[in-house]
């Protein structure tokens, strides 16, 4: 491998729940990663991951020499960069690509899929859910940039609220129904909301429950998300989140799921996983403390790598 190519790529479209996973493992690693975001051009646009046949200019922007000793990717079209490059590379680079292919991908050196995707192939492992960035350190890094957070009622209780997804919806009368119950709550509470959670549905929160005791992010200023996670007691977070709900359960901190309306089979495993696996609970109301080994994926992965790639130094 050429010195003067970089160690490590992260590869995606730029989504950050599938971008984050990637840094996770790549955090894992202690390697700084080069982060690339594409897009494919036609017929790769329409047809990928199927087609084959990459070439230089199926990616926007190009992707050339000289390439990386490990190559992290996730998404749909970030297949084609995977396959591409491994051969480009003639096999020296080691790819890793983060949840199911929905393909049959010999050319990857490894495949991390979380359980409920229920991939069955050679060149892959299981994961409980996604990995993330959550570790102990991150999170007491967080607090001091948020110390109001700490000087609130307790229990501190986190609150990260989604919002409509293809499997999800999130009507009024259910964010009304959530709000009566968060307002029975005994301690403080700490929301943070997605985009997708909607403008009314925020303003509903905001106008009921951002009073004293409670901190309702606005949205503005530097991103508390992590704070949150590093302040709270008991966190709650909307079922339409796979990223949110691993990372909630990567703190060891007890974990309750707020349902929505909606669900598909995929997500619906998911949740029964980590249920079964003691991280996470369904919200009806109430909160009492429990405890569970905190999920690692991403070190998992790190490991694993770190196993089967004979040049890792």
């Amino acid at each position: 491998m050429s010195e003067s190519g970089d160690k490590l790529w992260i590869i995606t479209e730029g989504l950050i729940g599938t971008e984050n996973p990637c840094k996770g493992v790549a955090q894992a690693l202690e390697i700084e990663p080069v982060i690339k975001h594409i897009t494919l051009n036609q017929p790769w646009k329409t047809l990928c991951p199927h087609l084959g046949f990459e070439q230089e200019t199926t990616f926007e922007p190009k992707l050339s020499a000289p390439w990386p000793e490990i190559l992290i990717t996730n998404g749909r079209k970030a297949i084609a960069a995977a396959r591409y490059i491994k051969k480009a590379s003639n096999g020296k680079t080691f790819t890793i690509h983060l949840q199911d292919p929905r393909i049959n991908a010999p050319f990857l050196d490894l495949i991390a899929a979380p359980a409920h995707d229920s991939v069955n192939a050679p060149n892959a492992i299981e994961t409980i859910a996604t990995p993330n960035m959550i570790t102990p350190q991150i999170l007491e890094t967080a607090k001091p940039n948020f110390l109001k957070l700490g000087k609130m009622p307790s229990p501190r209780i986190a609150v990260l609220i989604g919002g409509k997804s293809k499997a999800y919806d999130m009507p009024r009368q259910m964010i009304e129904n959530m709000i009566k119950q968060l307002s029975r709550l005994e301690g403080s509470l700490m929301i943070t909301c997605s985009r997708r959670s909607g403008e009314e549905n925020i303003n509903l929160i905001d106008t009921a429950l951002n009073k004293e005791g409670n901190f309702v992010w606005d949205g503005t200023g530097n991103n508390p998300y992590h704070a949150i996670l590093a302040y709270a007691d008991f966190i709650l977070v909307t079922a339409d989140s796979t990223s949110m709900v691993s990372e909630s359960c990567s703190t060891g901190k007890p974990v309750y799921m707020i349902d929505l309306p909606g669900g598909s089979a995929r997500i619906n495993r998911f949740h029964k996983k980590l249920i079964s696996y003691g991280a996470l609970k369904k919200f009806h109301g109430t909160l009492e403390s429990f405890t569970y080994e905190p999920l690692n994926d991403a070190q998992k992965v790190a490991e694993e790598i770190k196993k089967r790639f004979k040049g890792f130094t």
